[in-house]
């Protein structure tokens, strides 16, 4: 039997770390504005007739062999650990032939990990029937995820690969709510360029030392974080009135206050780019995901967006194409 599985990566837009609990209990109205892009993580699966274990990273170009599923979870040392992970969760009784492949860039800041969750996940929930929802199948990924990073993770890089589009996620403490926006893809599209600046310095840590402060009681931080959830509820509201004017004027606003929280989310390429494209068309721009390197996001008039473009590869960076992509996790089996 083969399974084959993908899901897109995300860019955020506002709201970042409110997301992660448990600072959305902190916060009135946390909320997280994201949209699915076409950037995908795959994932294909064989099933053997022995009980040999096979993981192959295409993208990281890595390929590891051990005798029986057994054999991989005593192994002292294993590259793809988020296969591991996935594995020794799962148990599947039969030997495995697993290819991934990820088609973001290293350290991109767009959930590549966790498109990379929901892809395996849903391809062995499939392959083992085990009849998970995909809400469901979320919440164990979230914290196979956790395991792996041995730091909290936030639900909001999950959905947008479990469900596509663009998204808004309502945090209370009933749990999550996933609003999906109707927005018109093809001015949006037009409106959108990602530039990745390179593998982050340090931005494993950033999220963990934001909550940390957070959670210690440091009120400059409580303070930004306030401030930050009113901007994505302002996001919402005119990324669904197709107000990009004013989407780009809270994107700025949004990213002056994530730097105060934690300086190290930004670098000198960064600040370049954003003062740059600001001058030559460009709404606003943020960093995706916890910064440090990594991609960053630029909102700009459909008629500055080649002028944009060329400004970022002028000074060291690459322009992502890039579009929404309109579905999440999709998977496939041929030989049942």
């Amino acid at each position: 039997m083969t399974i084959v599985s993908k899901s897109p990566c995300r860019v955020d837009m506002a709201g970042g770390t409110l997301d992660i609990w448990p600072i959305c209990l902190y916060h009135e109205n946390a909320m997280t504005v994201n949209f699915a892009v076409d950037r995908y993580t795959s994932a294909i699966i064989q099933t053997r007739a022995d009980s040999r274990i096979i993981l192959r990273s295409r993208d990281q170009k890595v390929e590891e062999q051990f005798d029986s599923l057994a054999a991989l979870l005593a192994a002292p040392k294993v590259k793809l650990s988020l296969l591991r992970w996935i594995l020794k969760f799962f148990q599947p009784p039969m030997g495995l032939e697993i290819e991934v492949n990820s088609e973001a860039p290293a350290g991109a800041g767009i959930s590549g990990s966790s498109s990379l969750m929901i892809t395996c996940g849903q391809a062995f929930n499939k392959l083992l029937k085990r009849g998970y929802p995909i809400e469901k199948l979320r919440e164990i990924v979230q914290n196979i995820e956790s395991q792996i990073i041995r730091v909290p993770t936030g639900p909001q890089d999950y959905y947008p690969a479990m469900y596509g589009g663009v998204s808004a996620l309502e945090l209370s403490p009933a749990g999550i709510h996933r609003a999906g926006l109707a927005v018109d893809l093809a001015d949006f599209n037009s409106r959108v360029v990602l530039a990745y600046t390179g593998i982050p310095r340090n931005s494993g840590i950033n999220n963990w030392e934001v909550m940390k402060a957070h959670i210690n009681g440091d009120r400059k931080v409580h303070k930004n974080f306030e401030k930050i959830a009113e901007i994505a509820q302002a996001m919402r509201k005119a990324v669904e009135k197709a107000d990009w004017k004013e989407a780009g004027r809270l994107l700025k606003e949004e990213w002056n206050h994530r730097r105060k929280n934690i300086p190290t989310i930004t670098t000198p390429l960064i600040d370049k780019l954003v003062a740059t494209t600001a001058r030559a068309g460009a709404r606003g721009a943020k960093v995706c995901g916890a910064g440090g390197g990594g991609c960053v996001f630029f909102l700009v008039e459909p008629d500055a967006k080649a002028r944009v473009s060329d400004i970022i590869r002028k000074e060291g960076a690459e322009v992502l194409d890039v579009k929404v992509a309109e579905k999440g996790v999709t998977v496939k089996v041929t030989g049942e």
